[in-house]
């Protein structure tokens, strides 16, 4: 088994992989849950869409269910990658978006750092550019791991 160095220590390959696909995974399911909640009418507004309104209105209400539709397609992705078996998601299509999530989470971290609103500037802003990271990360080792999916 190949190892992967975090710091002082190695681990597993297969164990930093699932490590950084977990914690992906959950932030990702995290946003999704305050997406929803944006969605829902919660007076949260001004940490999403440019911090303008404290409810969204009905537009920017659709785009944040919109937006948790994607974040939770982006935590199952993740997953596949990471190594964990969903038979329904082929390994080289999750291997592609979890690519394309590293780049859409570094423009939206990008976008939330030039945004007026602060919760934006010093929340979602490093929250999205962490998600960028750990889905590169997850990526780049899964494309020298073959899949542990059983095949039948």
């Amino acid at each position: 088994m190949s190892t992967a160095t975090i710091g002082p220590t190695a681990l597993p390959k297969r164990v930093s992989q699932r490590a950084a696909a977990n914690a992906g995974a959950a932030g990702f399911l995290a946003m999704a849950v305050f997406q929803v909640a944006l969605a829902f009418g919660a007076p949260l507004g001004h940490a999403a869409w440019g911090g303008t309104y404290s409810a969204l209105p009905g537009r920017l209400r659709a785009g944040s269910a919109v937006s948790a539709a994607i974040l939770i397609l982006g935590a199952l992705l993740i997953l596949r990658t990471g190594g964990y078996p969903m038979l329904r998601i082929p390994l080289h299509a999750s291997r592609w978006g979890t690519r394309l999530l590293s780049g859409g989470m570094a423009l939206s971290a990008l976008a939330n750092f030039a945004s007026a609103s602060r919760w934006e500037r010093f929340l979602m802003g490093p929250i999205a550019l962490l998600l960028a990271m750990l889905c590169l990360a997850v990526a780049r080792t899964a494309s020298t791991s073959p899949d542990p999916t059983p095949t039948r």
